[in-house]
């Protein structure tokens, strides 16, 4: 007879490799072949609704690494809710509309411009945003994300528009929406205003120089020729000066220097004489700040006035404490100019260029012209020093280049009307991490109106008319009606229709006697767009509502999408659209570097899903503190790839031995359960806990790292090590080995379950081998509920004690193969001395307490010769005097007693004849 046929070997169909970049795409294919989404939903309906709203990725591009973590982190929360007693439809959308489309189309595709009407150039832009929408959706459905398809929310869709109208309309009427002169912040490479979302800060090499007014009125305070001196790192501002700015409470000094007397602050004086190299300045005379007001100096190059003008923007943190104040190019400049009745004076265009409102510099684009201003300036003898400076300027988040202040006539929403009632909703919303609360409040606390209008064509129009008299027209009646009119058209019959045929029939206005009315030509900011989508999408879809339950998007969305999406719902409705808001950080390389193509650091997700896998992907998102800066690099995803074995193989042991098991007949009932079975459901259903309260609070890392150290130490490390010697060993429908499978068959359907939202391809091919699985797909079942799970707590402490001791005796059992008393550890006995009552009662009452400890033969005793100190125990080692068992490799002294088999030991033995002789 071979013995080793009456072994009960692991047998499985699941294979070691998961091989997932060839059969993920077959997994898709079939998910969605079968709607798994829609029965997802049909299964849960009438469930509490849960609904995490996609803030929508711009409509350009491949995916990077920072749209896979999004998305991402977004499925495993809805497959989870799914799974955990809630309905969650989770509808994706994209943003697209905007510069990048234009660009993309002039640039890339070489679409000339020029020669295409509006209405047939933002057909073009429609077209290539829909195909960049297509590319995107597959690949995110290559993540394995779980969406619906089908029917996603898109920003230039008619119904999108229409909705979009709706919340413009309604902040007009309640008086939100103003046009009005002031400077905003302009790209000139995007020849449009831009609001502060898209505006990013990145350092820029400018010229400082310190400049000299000439006083001409010195209202009795100072004398003619004495002089302010200003300093800026903007000389092309200087041909807009319109003023000097002091601040009233500050002192201010006429230094005499030479045959000089020039005016700065006091506190500055020791900072400036440095600069300008000044030999033995004194101080002549001291005044407050509010003293020179009204005082008139002269242009250093022009021939008019600069008013001296009182400003609390003033501070002594650089420069000299007079502020160069050109309205036209400065927030703050501007409204302390109002204040005094100087109107703005922008003598630059659209594109950076100076217009003949700048004598002798007509025709240079404003960066060109510092050279020049600043060379005026020394012919005028009014430049006291030139430098240059590296430091953090404002930059067009989309073309990388500078931005300026620029004061055109643009549409505003007022946010300080309703700022207090934003400010209160956000002290109402949950904030995953919890600095995201102080960072919005901060922003909208601080935020100046929000400049909505954007002089560009691919967006959706502003819908406003002009009557005769230029008086803009927005009535609830003509918002009504173009809204109608784009959801029936879409946007573009703005750009095709006259004014008069996008009007309501027979409309009239006492600003037009004569019936002729004009449109608005400008767009609205994208972050209008999707700042709206809770209006389009959470009210215009059946199965969602107003407020969300979840926004979820990146760090950088405080100031974007999180941000325009409060305003718009607060300025509508009073509250916000949000309940929980999370962030994410950003993808950095596994040195913490940012991506770029030219460090040659660049991880493409498209390019791991293919070479590792989808499920690589996604177990290393929940292997990461997301809510900070996240790093990723073949190292890092090579360490998780071993991780996703250790899980992914310590299953398949489960899954082999449950071969001959079918959970409706061999199932042990609890009461029945050997200790140690109870004691690792009692584990399982700790695990459980934790991990359904990590999900719970949207932290994904601990999950990972308590599912992993499960797998490693409870299961591989103990329970399915010790197991072998019984699960093999003993006849097939012996009670420990059925209770072992038991256990087995609880822990393997619970994991499966909880690693579902996480690396789905994986667990839908195991559900496949767990005998009795109904479920056509395990996404189609519920997480586990600890409150429902089987209480096993009299036997834990027992068993948690049992643990620590057996550490003890792992060691000895290491020091003794270590000194070559022994080789594997089935060749050992032991001696165990127990140090305390507990451990003595505990270890006396293992029955198979050699087993557990993988050993021989262990022996309880009160002492022991040769025994070494550990924390609970002495520990003797030596190697067993008994022969090897030919089946079960356990040293025995009973080898040999059984004439028939005088190889095996009794126990073996006996199942031989009980079970396979014949």
């Amino acid at each position: 007879m071979e013995y080793k046929d009456t072994l009960l070997m692991p047998k499985t169909g699941f294979p070691m490799r998961g091989n997932l970049p060839n059969k993920e795409p077959i997994r898709q294919a079939a998910w969605e072949e079968n709607n798994i989404y829609e029965k997802s939903l049909n299964r849960t309906k009438g469930r509490p609704l849960f609904i995490l709203h996609d803030g929508p990725p711009y409509a350009n591009g491949d995916l990077h690494i920072g749209h896979a973590l999004n998305k991402i982190l977004k499925d495993f929360i809805t497959r989870y809710k799914s799974m955990s007693g809630y309905y969650a439809p989770y509808v994706p959308g994209w943003d697209t509309h905007g510069l990048p489309i234009e660009t993309a189309l002039t640039k890339n595709k070489k679409i000339k411009r020029k020669e295409l009407s509006i209405a047939e150039f933002r057909k073009l832009c429609a077209e290539y945003a829909l195909s960049q929408v297509d590319n995107q959706r597959e690949q995110f459905k290559k993540l394995g994300v779980r969406a619906d398809w089908d029917n996603p929310y898109i920003t230039l869709t008619k119904d999108y528009e229409a909705a979009q109208i709706k919340v413009f309309g309604e902040m007009a009427k309640k008086g939100y929406i103003y046009k009005g002169l002031k400077p905003v912040y302009w790209s000139p490479s995007s020849e449009s205003a831009l609001a502060e979302a898209e505006i990013e800060y990145h350092d820029k090499r400018s010229p400082s120089i310190y400049v000299s007014f000439e006083v001409t009125e010195g209202k009795g305070l100072l004398e003619n020729g004495e002089k302010f001196i200003i300093w800026t790192t903007t000389p092309w501002t200087i041909p807009a000066n319109l003023g000097i700015s002091v601040h009233p409470d500050l002192d201010y000094a006429v230094v005499a220097v030479g045959s000089e007397k020039y005016v700065i602050a006091q506190a500055l004086i020791e900072t400036v004489a440095e600069t300008l190299e000044w030999q033995n300045p004194e101080v002549v005379k001291t005044f407050k700040g509010a003293e020179a007001e009204k005082i008139v100096a002269k242009h250093p190059f022009y021939d008019r006035e600069s008013l001296v003008m009182l400003g609390d923007h003033v501070t002594t943190d650089a420069g000299t404490g007079c502020v160069h104040t050109a309205p036209g190019h400065g927030e703050d400049d501007f409204y302390v100019s109002k204040r005094y009745g100087i109107d703005a004076l922008c003598p630059v265009d659209e594109k950076g260029v100076f217009t003949d409102e700048a004598p002798g510099f007509e025709g240079l684009f404003y960066d060109t012209a510092n050279k020049n201003v600043s060379e005026k300036l020394e012919e005028a003898g009014a430049l006291l020093k030139l430098a240059f400076i590296t430091h953090s300027y404002p930059h067009d988040w989309r073309t990388k280049k500078p931005t300026i202040f620029r004061a055109t006539s643009q549409w505003f929403a007022s946010i300080k009307d309703f700022r207090q009632t934003i400010l209160d909703e956000i002290k109402a919303i949950n904030w995953y991490p919890q600095w995201g609360e102080t960072r919005l409040y901060n922003m909208v606390r601080d935020r100046e109106d929000w400049c909505i209008s954007r002089q560009r064509t691919w967006g959706v129009p502003i819908p406003v008319f002009y009557a005769e008299d230029k008086t803009p027209i927005i009535t609830d009646e003509t918002i009504t009606h173009v809204s109608n009119l784009f959801k029936e058209h879409g946007s573009n019959i703005w750009f095709e229709w006259e004014a008069k045929d996008l009007l309501p029939k027979g409309y009239t206005s006492e600003h037009s006697p004569n019936g002729n009315f004009t449109k608005e030509t400008d767009i609205m900011d994208v972050w209008f767009d999707s700042g709206s989508s809770h209006e389009a999408v959470l009210l215009g879809r059946e199965d969602h509502y107003r407020p969300a339950d979840v926004y979820l998007e990146g760090s950088d969305q405080y100031r974007g999408w999180f941000n325009s999406s409060l305003s718009t719902s607060v300025a509508v409705t009073g509250k916000s659209p949000y309940k929980t808001v999370i962030s994410h950080g950003f993808t950095l390389d596994g040195n913490g570097r940012k991506m770029s193509k030219s460090l040659g650091n660049v991880i493409h997700p498209a390019k791991v899903q293919k070479q590792l896998g989808a499920d690589i992907l996604r177990l290393w998102v929940s292997s990461v503190d997301y809510q900070a800066d996240v790093r990723i690099s073949d190292d890092i995803l090579k360490q998780i790839s071993e991780a996703y074995r250790k899980i992914r193989n310590t299953i398949r042991f489960m899954l082999a031995n449950l071969a001959d098991f079918d959970p409706k007949q061999d199932r042990v009932p609890n009461e029945e359960l050997e200790e140690v079975d109870k004691y690792m459901l009692h584990r399982l259903k700790k695990l459980v806990t934790e991990v359904r309260n990590n999900y719970d609070n949207y932290e994904f890392s601990p999950i990972f790292h308590q599912i992993h150290n499960f797998c490693a130490v409870d299961l591989s490390s103990f329970y399915l090590d010790f197991a072998k010697d019984i699960l093999y060993i003993e006849a097939a429908n012996n009670q420990r080995r059925r209770s072992i499978q038991t256990g087995y068959f609880e822990i393997v359907t619970a994991l499966v379950k909880l690693l579902t939202p996480i690396i789905p391809h994986t667990t839908e091919e195991i559900w496949e081998y767990i005998p009795g699985a109904e479920a056509e797909s395990v996404q189609l079942t519920d997480i586990p509920n600890p409150e429902e799970m089987s209480t096993f707590n009299d036997t834990a402490e027992n068993w948690d004690h049992f643990m620590q001791v057996r550490d003890d005796i792992l060691k000895a059992l290491e020091e003794a193969r270590n000194e070559k008393v022994i080789g594997k550890s089935l060749e050992a006995k032991l001696t165990i001395v127990p140090k305390d009552e507990q451990t003595k009662t505990i270890l006396s009452s293992m029955d198979q307490l050699h087993q557990y400890l993988i050993v021989s033969q262990a022996d309880i005793s009160e002492n022991a010769s040769n025994t070494k100190a550990y924390e609970y125990v002495d520990v003797a080692v030596e190697k067993h005097p008994g022969e090897t068992c030919e089946r079960c490799w356990v040293s025995s002294n009973t080898v040999g007693e059984d004439e028939a088999h005088p190889t095996l030991c009794t126990r073996c033995a006996t199942v031989v004849k009980e079970h396979y002789q014949q």
